[in-house]
């Protein structure tokens, strides 16, 4: 079995992420590994426009109450599993390239994330946790999220 030095654990900020939490502190400690956190923000743009027409000061408002929020909930969670400030990060942009480049940057091995079981529509989509396997540098642990 391979020993993991550096293990990523991505979060959504969602109700469900303490399953999520609990299997990548397995995974630290059973490999006595490094753990780093990562949050991403994506752009909100595209979803706030209609006939061509964007709302951007509403948009940009509302996308500062949400890095604010980002930091603030990760700050909180970086000291709840005495994980360094270093080591927490938040990122704006796909949640896969961040994901991607900063396995690149701290030499990750493991990434841990979650999964809802995409089907239907949203299978045809893609996921994040999909797009972020088959970009990996490195080994990615789904959790399935039970709802």
């Amino acid at each position: 079995m391979a020993t993991y030095q550096r293990v990523l654990l991505a979060l959504d900020f969602h109700f469900d992420n303490e399953q999520i939490i609990e299997k990548a502190l397995e995974m630290k400690e059973a490999n006595d590994a490094e753990l780093f956190l990562v949050h991403v923000n994506e752009p909100l743009g595209m979803a706030y426009s209609a006939d061509g027409m964007t709302w951007s000061e509403q948009v940009a408002m509302l996308e500062g109450t949400i890095r604010s929020e980002s930091r603030s909930r990760m700050k909180e969670l970086g000291e709840k599993l005495s994980v360094s400030p270093d080591s927490c990060f938040i990122r704006d942009g796909k949640a896969a390239t961040e994901i991607h480049r900063l396995c690149e940057e701290k030499s990750v091995d493991l990434v841990v994330m979650g999964t809802h079981g995409q089907s239907g529509l949203q299978l045809l989509l893609g996921s994040t946790a999909n797009s972020v396997l088959h970009g990996s540098p490195c080994d990615v642990l789904s959790v399935r999220v039970k709802d």
